[in-house]
């Protein structure tokens, strides 16, 4: 029995969302990386930057900022040369940053500690901070304007590899930053705490260190909308990484149900660490890069389009690394879940998502986006067995479309185009991706 996919081209229901965020990306000091500029990458956070390579001179406080003693206005006491460089090309690339305001996780830190624990001065870090923004964004000790628009204070403070200091101290760590921070920069955002997840919440880790997390996010919450500690929250952001697309839906209705319950409604909801794991699997880490990674990523498109999140990005794009599902290494070259991203971005700067309705069955996600010319439609079936489709298409009369797939074998390997005119019907591969595109 063949499921059923309907698209009505003339009800755009939403604006397509940028999903297709990273962290990090290969390396680019001396220019833009071709590949990462053609996938139209929207935003690219700054967390664990370079690692090995170089990691003790980017992105991190206390690389920028490296003799906390220092005086805070003086240039002198600022490092921003690979920094510089590695953002710049970035922003070349077309893509904008999101800086994460904070230190790169120390997972050895059982051996010792260095950047984990809470800054000995709380103001004097968010001044610091404060020189770095005007760095970037005003052209402070020789800057850029570069408009960087969000600002992360720091990354799951609930993690023993990331913050060695009290939850309470935490909270007031961030309620000092923040509050200084919108003060000297009302326009920009500042929010976090980009938070280890929920799986307590959903039954998938039920022991008292996930529950631990649940507990920080609502006292968290509770602490800065407190009139004597109240901060903003422009927007905060969590994190998952689990190989049921459905899962990460449910933790957003969780987080932003919390949100609004605590009066948070206008605090926008982002999912800026996420991938394909299966836990102590070792093949995971191959997966993320073949067809499985692939057609889970597309399928997390899908249903991240529908929740209620307004961004996400991937972990990790930085091809040295584990995590990196879009690049070989060594080699940096793309992988087939780099093709998942790039045929997303394809209905992303279309604009408009369109109207969808699946009859028959979950295996297959499906998605569509235009501008009002140009059409494209994303279907992914995240399954171990080939699905037949049959496409319905209203509002538009006789158009070709391109063929592309992604599956064990073919890598975004382009088919013979197909007109259609009101039906059609596919067969996607397992594990497979299929975009269809019309162009004018």
């Amino acid at each position: 029995m063949s499921l059923n996919v309907s698209f009505d081209f003339n009800n755009v229901t939403s604006q397509m969302k940028p999903l297709h965020g990273v962290n990090n990306s290969p390396t680019a000091l001396r220019g833009p990386v071709k590949t990462f500029t053609d996938a139209g990458i929207p935003y690219m956070r700054t967390h664990d930057s370079m690692g090995a390579f170089g990691g003790t001179h980017y992105i991190d406080i206390p690389n920028i900022f490296r003799d906390f003693d220092a005086d805070e206005n003086d240039p002198a006491s600022y490092d921003f040369a690979f920094t510089d460089a590695y953002i710049g090309n970035i922003i070349k690339s077309g893509t904008q940053i999101f800086y994460r305001l904070g230190v790169t996780i120390e997972n050895s830190w059982d051996i010792k500690a260095y950047n984990i624990y809470p800054p000995k001065d709380f103001h004097k870090w968010a001044r610091i901070c404060e020189h770095v923004i005007r760095h970037y964004n005003e052209g402070w000790a020789e800057g850029f304007h570069h408009g960087i628009e969000y600002w992360e204070i720091w990354n799951e403070p609930e993690n023993p590899p990331m913050w060695r200091g009290t939850k309470e101290q935490f909270y007031e760590f961030y309620s000092v930053a923040a509050n200084h921070l919108k003060k000297c920069f009302p326009n920009l955002k500042f929010g976090g705490y980009a938070g280890c997840g929920f799986a307590y919440v959903t039954g998938h880790q039920k022991n008292d260190f996930y529950k631990s997390f649940v507990t920080f996010f609502d006292e968290f919450l509770d602490y800065i909308s407190a009139p004597e500690t109240k901060a903003p929250l422009d927007f905060f952001s969590w994190h998952i990484y689990i190989a049921d697309p459905n899962v990460i839906a449910a933790h957003a209705k969780y987080v932003r149900e919390k949100l609004d319950e605590k009066g948070f409604t206008e605090t926008e909801h982002m999912l800026n660490e996420w991938n394909r794991m299966y836990a102590d699997v070792p093949e995971s880490y191959e997966e993320m890069r073949n067809h499985k990674g692939a057609s889970f990523c597309a399928q997390t498109f899908a249903i991240m389009q529908e929740s209620s999140l307004d961004k996400a990005m991937y972990y990790d794009a930085y091809p040295a690394r584990r995590y990196c599902g879009l690049y070989t290494f060594p080699g940096y070259r793309p992988t087939k879940t780099y093709y998942s991203f790039y045929a997303f971005n394809r209905l992303y700067r279309l604009g408009g998502c369109v109207g969808t309705k699946v009859f028959g069955g979950s295996q297959v996600s499906a998605m569509a986006a235009t501008d009002g010319e140009g059409k494209a439609i994303l279907l992914a079936n995240y399954y171990d067995k080939e699905q037949t489709v049959e496409l319905t298409l209203e509002g538009i009369g006789e158009v070709q479309f391109e063929q592309y797939v992604i599956d064990e074998d073919r890598t975004y390997e382009k088919l013979a185009p197909v007109s259609v005119g009101g039906k059609i019907e596919l067969t996607i591969p397992p594990y497979g991706v299929m975009l269809l595109e019309h162009t004018k």
